[in-house]
């Protein structure tokens, strides 16, 4: 299971959500669970509560994912960075050809986009 913590979701964790919190425990003690935060995500969610960057890199079973090159180019075409970097990190891949999941608080944001999502409101 892939899953792409947006930046809701990464505050959601951060003030305590048991959704995101199951998350984070699956990733870190069941194997064939991922969670990955796209660094343009973190960045947004650190600045809507600050120590909630510093909070999810210190977890086990969260990946942080660069802004690589294509990654940019993928950012640069869209409104929001924290969003195109999450939508951009769910794209299918070679090791995950159905592509990720987005964990979010905020269903209306990805209603029109071309991704799967997990609604972590409780």
């Amino acid at each position: 299971m892939h899953i792409v913590l947006d930046d809701t979701a990464m505050a959601a964790a951060g003030q305590g959500n048991v959704l995101a919190a199951r998350l984070i425990h699956r990733a870190h003690a069941e194997s064939g669970w991922f969670l990955y935060a796209p660094a343009c995500a973190l960045v947004e969610a650190d600045r809507a509560r600050s120590g909630t960057a510093e909070h999810l890199v210190s977890l086990p079973g969260i990946t942080v994912l660069d802004l690589d090159l294509p990654a940019a180019l993928a950012v640069a075409r869209h409104k929001t960075w924290a969003t195109a970097h999450s939508q951009y990190a769910a794209q299918p891949t070679p090791d995950c050809p159905d592509g990720a999941i987005i964990a979010t608080t905020a269903l209306q944001r990805w209603v029109r986009e071309p991704v799967r999502v997990l609604d972590l409101t409780p």
